[in-house]
Protein backbone atom coordinates (compact mmCIF):
# COMPACT_ATOMS: atom_id res chain seq x y z
CA UNK A 1 0.00 0.00 0.00
CA UNK A 2 2.13 2.91 -1.52
CA UNK A 3 -0.65 5.87 0.27
CA UNK A 4 0.50 4.43 3.87
CA UNK A 5 4.38 3.96 2.93
CA UNK A 6 3.86 7.81 2.03
CA UNK A 7 2.52 8.60 5.43
CA UNK A 8 4.59 6.79 7.44
CA UNK A 9 7.62 9.19 5.42
CA UNK A 10 5.62 12.08 6.08
CA UNK A 11 5.02 11.27 9.60
CA UNK A 12 8.47 10.35 10.68
CA UNK A 13 9.89 13.49 8.70
CA UNK A 14 7.47 15.80 10.73
CA UNK A 15 8.85 13.93 13.80
CA UNK A 16 12.96 14.83 13.32
CA UNK A 17 11.36 17.98 12.20
CA UNK A 18 9.75 18.88 15.36
CA UNK A 19 12.07 17.69 17.47
CA UNK A 20 14.97 20.02 16.41
CA UNK A 21 12.60 22.97 17.26
CA UNK A 22 12.79 22.35 20.87
CA UNK A 23 17.01 22.45 20.26
CA UNK A 24 17.12 25.43 18.16
CA UNK A 25 15.32 27.44 21.05
CA UNK A 26 17.94 26.24 23.48
CA UNK A 27 20.89 27.43 20.86
CA UNK A 28 19.04 31.00 20.90
CA UNK A 29 18.60 31.07 24.78
CA UNK A 30 21.98 29.95 25.69
CA UNK A 31 23.16 32.98 23.86
CA UNK A 32 23.25 32.38 20.13
CA UNK A 33 21.55 34.34 17.53
CA UNK A 34 21.94 31.58 15.00
CA UNK A 35 19.11 29.35 16.58
CA UNK A 36 16.36 31.85 16.27
CA UNK A 37 18.08 31.70 12.38
CA UNK A 38 17.11 28.13 12.22
CA UNK A 39 13.76 28.07 15.20
CA UNK A 40 12.27 30.62 12.97
CA UNK A 41 12.14 28.46 9.07
CA UNK A 42 11.68 24.95 10.59
CA UNK A 43 8.66 26.44 12.13
CA UNK A 44 7.41 27.46 8.86
CA UNK A 45 8.36 24.40 6.96
CA UNK A 46 6.47 22.09 10.04
CA UNK A 47 3.23 23.65 8.82
CA UNK A 48 3.86 22.83 5.11
CA UNK A 49 4.89 19.19 6.40
CA UNK A 50 1.72 19.01 8.90
CA UNK A 51 -0.04 20.05 5.80
CA UNK A 52 1.59 17.41 3.77
CA UNK A 53 0.91 14.79 6.44
CA UNK A 54 -2.92 15.87 6.13
CA UNK A 55 -3.03 14.91 2.59
CA UNK A 56 -0.60 12.52 2.64
CA UNK A 57 -3.44 10.98 5.66
CA UNK A 58 -6.60 11.48 3.95
CA UNK A 59 -5.15 9.82 1.06
CA UNK A 60 -4.46 6.75 3.39
CA UNK A 61 -7.75 7.15 4.53
CA UNK A 62 -9.64 7.61 1.41
CA UNK A 63 -8.19 4.06 0.02
CA UNK A 64 -9.33 2.19 3.42
CA UNK A 65 -7.33 3.26 6.35
CA UNK A 66 -8.26 4.82 9.43
CA UNK A 67 -10.17 8.23 9.61
CA UNK A 68 -8.31 8.97 13.07
CA UNK A 69 -5.04 9.47 10.86
CA UNK A 70 -6.26 12.84 8.80
CA UNK A 71 -8.16 13.61 11.88
CA UNK A 72 -5.03 13.66 14.01
CA UNK A 73 -2.89 15.25 11.15
CA UNK A 74 -5.26 17.86 11.12
CA UNK A 75 -5.21 19.42 14.94
CA UNK A 76 -1.59 18.92 14.61
CA UNK A 77 -1.38 21.36 11.56
CA UNK A 78 -3.78 23.41 13.44
CA UNK A 79 -1.70 23.46 16.99
CA UNK A 80 1.16 24.23 14.33
CA UNK A 81 -0.27 27.34 13.02
CA UNK A 82 -1.39 28.56 16.46
CA UNK A 83 2.07 27.81 17.08
CA UNK A 84 3.58 29.73 14.85
CA UNK A 85 0.96 32.63 15.49
CA UNK A 86 1.71 32.79 19.24
CA UNK A 87 5.57 32.40 18.01
CA UNK A 88 5.04 35.49 16.55
CA UNK A 89 3.41 37.59 18.83
CA UNK A 90 5.89 36.42 21.69
CA UNK A 91 3.23 35.10 23.98
CA UNK A 92 5.88 32.40 25.60
CA UNK A 93 3.02 31.31 27.84
CA UNK A 94 1.23 29.80 25.51
CA UNK A 95 4.65 29.21 22.95
CA UNK A 96 6.22 26.63 25.05
CA UNK A 97 3.52 24.17 26.71
CA UNK A 98 1.81 24.28 23.05
CA UNK A 99 4.94 23.29 21.60
CA UNK A 100 5.77 20.48 24.31
CA UNK A 101 2.28 19.32 23.32
CA UNK A 102 2.91 19.65 19.44
CA UNK A 103 6.32 17.62 19.88
CA UNK A 104 4.48 14.80 21.92
CA UNK A 105 1.62 14.62 19.47
CA UNK A 106 3.92 14.67 16.24
CA UNK A 107 6.06 11.89 17.99
CA UNK A 108 2.84 9.53 19.01
CA UNK A 109 0.89 9.77 15.52
CA UNK A 110 4.42 8.52 14.01
CA UNK A 111 5.09 6.17 16.54
CA UNK A 112 1.12 5.00 16.05
CA UNK A 113 1.16 4.90 11.82
CA UNK A 114 4.21 2.78 11.47
CA UNK A 115 2.42 0.20 13.96
CA UNK A 116 -0.51 0.16 11.83
CA UNK A 117 -1.05 -2.77 9.73
CA UNK A 118 -1.53 -2.56 6.40
CA UNK A 119 -5.42 -3.12 5.02
CA UNK A 120 -5.44 -6.37 2.76
CA UNK A 121 -8.75 -5.74 0.28
CA UNK A 122 -10.85 -8.82 0.48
Amino acid sequence: MKSLTLLRAAAAVHAVAICLQPVFAGVYLNGSPAGMRMHEPTGLALAFLGLFQVLAATIWWRSGGRWTAPAVSLLILAGEVAQIAVGYSRQLAIHVPLGIALVGATVVFAFWINRVRKVVPA
